[in-house]
């Protein structure tokens, strides 16, 4: 019987991306953020979400607004920023929360400054959402 023999350079497998998105309370922008980028990601991203100030709960309108497209965020908890793993990330993502979010190590740095749509109606959050997709669709081009 004859052994195969693997080489290590073929089928290289991708190279996993890791990706931060922070808001104040990781309830609503930030969960989003982290539930397309895992959806979009197709394996290749290691998305985090996290809150300066974590409120504890994910929105029921996020989780609402998600549950339209197939996504289930309940299966998602609110954490801190302590809750996250000590590592370079490959692209922070702050959600327009200015100087409530601390400096955390990462190649690429940007902040999306969307409005927190904890107080929108409900029949508003859509737009949110599809805004927060559309601009992690983009952020995964450039990683």
């Amino acid at each position: 019987k004859r052994e195969e023999t693997v080489n290590p350079t073929s089928n290289p497998e991708p190279t996993v991306r890791r990706v931060l998105f922070v808001c104040v309370e990781n309830s609503n922008r930030s969960q989003i953020a982290e539930a397309f980028a895992r959806c979009h990601g197709k394996g290749k991203i290691k998305a985090f979400s996290a809150g300066s100030h974590p409120s504890g709960i994910i929105n029921p309108k996020a989780i609402q607004s998600m549950a339209e497209l197939g996504y289930n965020l309940q299966t998602h908890h609110s954490k801190s920023l302590d809750e996250i793993p000590p590592v370079e990330f490959d692209a922070v993502v702050t959600m327009g929360c200015g100087d409530a979010c601390p400096w955390i190590s990462a190649k690429l740095r940007e902040d999306w400054n969307i409005l927190d749509p904890k107080s929108v109606p409900a029949k508003s959050y859509p737009l949110i959402r599809d805004l927060i997709e559309n601009k992690v669709k983009v952020l995964l081009t450039k990683l």
